[in-house]
Formats: C-alpha cells, structure tokens, sequence
C-alpha cells in the first residue's frame, strides 16, 4: 500500500469517528469504482432518486449509472425543456427517496461543510429527501469549519465558476473575492449532525475527486 493511500485510510478511521457521534452513517472505500458500486446497491428498485451539482458524481460513474438505472424513477434537471420544468423537477428532488450529491469540505472530525448558490442541493442535505448519499474524495478532508470554508470558498469555488462559465472574481484571480453579484456563494451550511439517524450516509473515497 502506497503511502498515500495508508495515511488516506488512517485519515478516515478518524473522520468516521466522527460521522459516528454525529448519528451519520458512514463508510470508507479504497476506489471511486468500489464506492460507485456500494453507492448504487444502497438505492432499491422502485426508489426515487436526484442530485446535486457535482464534479465528483461524474468522476466516479454514479451520475451516468443512475440515468441508465431503469428501475427507479430518477428527477433529473438536466433533461428539463426550459427552466420552469426545470425548477419543477428541482422541487420534485426535495421529496425523493435518494438525494446524491458531494460535499464542499468535511472536518476531520466528521462536520460537513457546504455553499451553495441557488440553495437547492443544501436544501436537500437539510430536509425533505428520506435519505442523503454523499460521495467524497479524501482530498476533501480539512482539520476544522473554518478551514472547510476557506477551502470551499478559495479552491472549489473558483473551479466551479470557470467550470459553469461566471465570470466572478475568483474565477479570474483564483481566490475569494466576496461578491455579492452572480455567486455560487449565498448559502453557507453547517452540518453538525443528522437530525433523523443514518438519514445522511458519506461514502469516503481514497482517492482526490472533485474540486
């Protein structure tokens, strides 16, 4: 084993510590192909099933699994015609049985950090969708809050506007430049715990995913 991958694996047994004291239910997997296949077999037949915005659902394969999966009935903004249908389905999302997404950041011992633009992917981790699945790289893993927003707001965010085209501040400079105008940056939350037991679930992935 690499050394990499050891102080990754060593990294998690703490994180899932904490996921453990925070009533999340949490798991650690070597690979993105190994954390894909546990990903999928959580989800049943006959489910309903959305996501997020995520650079990490597409690396892995889960986002173009679950739009082949016939068996469960997937809301999927990508495929609306105009953006009423797309808000709708945004709002069908809240009420699916399976929400996957990422996180911006995660503490060390086992708080999720995220920020969000439109709100609807945050919503979701916070209530509606009768389980929340995350998928993390390892790369993702900070020693605090505080480093986790700095993380989000100084290395995701800036990637995330030259990946959606904005043309913000941190996109040309490539650091935090606090606007207020044509963000990705309005919601910031905190997740603490799992208000509802095990209802959050965080797949950990040895591997650097994502931004």
């Amino acid at each position: 084993m690499s050394i990499k991958k050891e102080y990754y694996k060593n990294l998690a047994n703490t994180v899932l510590k904490g996921f453990k004291k925070r009533f999340i239910e949490g798991y650690y997997c070597e690979t993105a192909a190994d954390a894909k296949e546990l990903a999928l077999s959580l989800v049943p037949n006959g489910a309903s099933a959305s996501f997020g915005g995520s650079v990490t659902l597409g690396e892995t394969g889960i986002l173009e699994a679950l739009r082949n999966r016939e068996d469960i009935t997937l809301y999927d903004r990508d495929t609306a015609n105009g953006s009423e249908e797309a808000k709708k389905i945004m709002h069908d999302a809240l009420s699916c049985d399976y929400y996957f997404m990422s996180s911006n950041a995660i503490t060390a011992d086992g708080e999720l950090v995220n920020i969000d633009g439109n709100g609807n992917r945050v919503a979701a981790l916070i209530y509606g969708p009768e389980h929340v699945i995350i998928i993390a790289g390892m790369n993702k893993i900070v020693k605090n809050v505080e480093e986790g927003i700095s993380r989000t707001r100084n290395i995701a965010s800036p990637q995330n506007c030259i990946r959606l085209n904005k043309n913000n501040p941190c996109a040309i400079n490539g650091v935090c430049g606090n606007c207020l105008s044509n963000t990705i940056c309005d919601q910031i939350v905190i997740t603490r715990a799992s208000r509802i037991p095990n209802r959050i679930k965080v797949i950990l992935v040895g591997e650097d995913l994502g931004f």
